[in-house]
């Protein structure tokens, strides 16, 4: 049995654990409760892990600190949805626990799986029992237990296994909503899952394959295009200390430089000195603009160039004959990554799926668009980069989805920009917003006019049953039309019509003045009038007006104010 962990077996442990929660990526987005198409916390978590794996195997390591470290960053940037993010933030405790750290015992382990937990609590402003928070507590508890009555690294592993088994089982009983729909926590799955793999790929069980797992093929029967999330590849691995001029020096500056030159940024800091990791291909300038902040103590720098688009598509990696074209394409890389200098005092950046709803964003005064939503939540850095793109200095973010609020969130420190992000949970809210969004009032009042103005907006949500369920007592068949009003259920039908009729019941409380449609990329516009009669028959007084929004997966969006 073994006695330790080194780098290159934690290295496959996790790698093993990016294969296991990406084949069962379908399972775990049929835990969701609703039996809608966009069901992706699998999606989310297996999206996520690939960006730590795409990280892991540029490279060896000399230490599992080094392993762990690698990991926490590529999951920060790479984050999807709540569950990527949270994901994002045990590995960031992990990594602080296990730095420096050549090899990892029994009570490293525990101790680094014990430190995620309470670094991902304290992050979460509202913790939810029942989650994966749940389940990565109570594992991380037993493992501590374990290390502590003398287990070696596979018991510990094993009671933290064993311990998250019975963990997720509870969550069932422990979160309502879950109890409901009869399921487990989807989340709590993933990190279980990852727990298994590593104790696999410890016992031999299990060995990680030299490919990327491809998470993009897998999916229901979402009509979603699939998304680009090849990573952009700078050619050095660049990693220095510097000791601080002074303790209190403000490195804001140096995050946005740095940002604009390379990726894969984290730099972490204490009293006296900070330390940087960034991958970046002009190292020279990155040591230079540091030094302005204190003295350069210590310097490591690898080339890791892999020509990953070559490789990726089977192609064998180009040399150096090729050189002056791939300093052209790293130019314009670059180019895309920089931070636009700010022109004006506000901007904003708003996530939406279509181009109907795209071409009304815009019209309404947003910045940029970052493309994504129900069926694809972006991650992390894919918000970051509009962030960056966008010419002011605070910028107002709309996630339009409440599982894209901590992705966004995240953004907040990566960036010199001020960053408000503004909680609305559905497109029709954020259009709402951008409404009375007023670029001469000060930020305070603008923050407070848009969120009267989306706590004035309902959301309605027609779109189809992936799968057959039973929710709440409710018979749900694969197929149907399914209704949905602020996230709740209202009922499903095979005829549209007699669902609008169940609709139209559960909207009456809120007396409409004002109903919009927005039609998706499925639907004609004369389905969407014929659809907008059944709601405007019932409510005669209210404006009701048809928008084309082209949104996939959802027929139908309905702002009710």
């Amino acid at each position: 049995m073994k006695i330790y962990i080194d780098a290159s077996k934690f290295k496959d442990m996790l790698l093993c654990a990016d294969a296991l929660i990406g084949s069962n990526v379908r399972q775990i987005n049929e835990l969701n409760v609703f039996p809608v198409p966009d069901g992706d916390t699998g999606t989310n978590m297996s999206l996520t892990f690939n960006t730590a794996a795409a990280e892991l195997r540029k490279r060896d390591f000399e230490s599992v600190g080094k392993v762990a470290d690698c990991t926490a960053s590529a999951l920060l940037r790479g984050a999807r949805g709540n569950s990527g993010v949270i994901l994002s933030l045990l590995f960031r405790g992990i990594s602080k626990e296990l730095k420096g750290n050549e090899i990892m015992g029994s009570a490293e382990l525990a101790n680094a799986l014990n430190a995620g937990v309470e670094a991902a609590y304290k992050a979460v402003m509202k913790p939810a029992e029942g989650t994966i928070l749940t389940v990565s507590r109570l594992a991380a508890k037993a493992a501590v237990e374990a290390a502590n009555a003398g287990a070696a690294v596979e018991g510990v592993l094993k009671c933290a296994v064993d311990a998250g088994q019975d963990a997720l089982e509870d969550t069932q009983k422990i979160n309502p909503v879950l109890k409901k729909a009869g399921v487990v926590d989807a989340g709590g799955m993933g990190y279980l899952l990852m727990l298994k793999a590593m104790l696999a790929s410890l016992r031999g069980e299990m060995e990680a394959s030299a490919e990327q797992n491809n998470t993009s093929e897998i999916g229901d029967a979402a009509a979603f295009g699939v998304f680009d999330t090849e990573e952009i590849t700078f050619a050095f691995d660049t990693v220095f200390i510097v000791r601080k001029a002074q303790p209190d020096v403000d490195l804001t500056a140096l995050r946005a430089y740095l940002d604009s030159i390379g990726d894969s940024l984290v730099i972490g800091e204490d009293d006296g000195s900070f330390k940087v990791h960034v991958h970046t291909n002009i190292p020279g300038d990155a040591l230079s603009e540091a030094q302005k902040y204190g003295t350069l103590e210590l310097a490591k720098i690898e080339n890791m160039r892999t020509q990953h688009d070559d490789i990726l598509a089977g192609r064998k990696a180009q040399s150096t004959d090729d050189l002056e074209r791939i300093e052209k394409e790293l130019e314009e890389q670059e180019s895309e990554c920089a931070v636009a200098a700010p022109e004006k005092k506000y901007g904003v950046v708003t996530v939406c799926a279509g181009d109907g709803l795209t071409a009304l964003f815009n019209e309404l005064g947003a910045d940029r668009i970052v493309t994504g939503g129900q069926t694809m939540n972006p991650s992390t850095d894919d918000i970051l980069t509009e962030i960056n793109k966008t010419p002011a200095e605070t910028v107002f973010v709309f996630p339009n989805n409440k599982n894209i609020f901590m992705a966004a969130e995240q953004c907040i420190p990566l960036t010199g920009k001020k960053v408000v992000v503004m909680r609305s949970k559905s497109v029709a809210q954020g259009i709402s917003a951008m409404l009375s969004f007023n670029p001469d009032n000060e930020e305070e009042q603008l923050k407070e006019d848009m969120d009267a103005a989306m706590e004035n907006v309902h959301t309605a949500m027609i779109t189809y049953a992936a799968r057959d369920s039973d929710y709440d007592g409710h018979e749900i068949h694969c197929g149907e039309y399914l209704a949905l009003l602020d996230g709740a259920l209202i009922g499903s039908h095979r005829d549209l019509e007699t669902l609008f009729g169940q609709l139209k019941n559960s909207i009456e409380i809120y007396d409409p003045e004002f109903i919009s449609i927005y039609y998706g990329e499925d639907v004609t516009e004369a389905q969407a009038t014929e659809a907008a009669g059944y709601l405007s028959d019932r409510f005669t007084d209210a404006e009701t007006n048809v928008v084309y929004g082209g949104q996939p997966v959802y027929y139908y969006m309905i702002s009710i104010e």
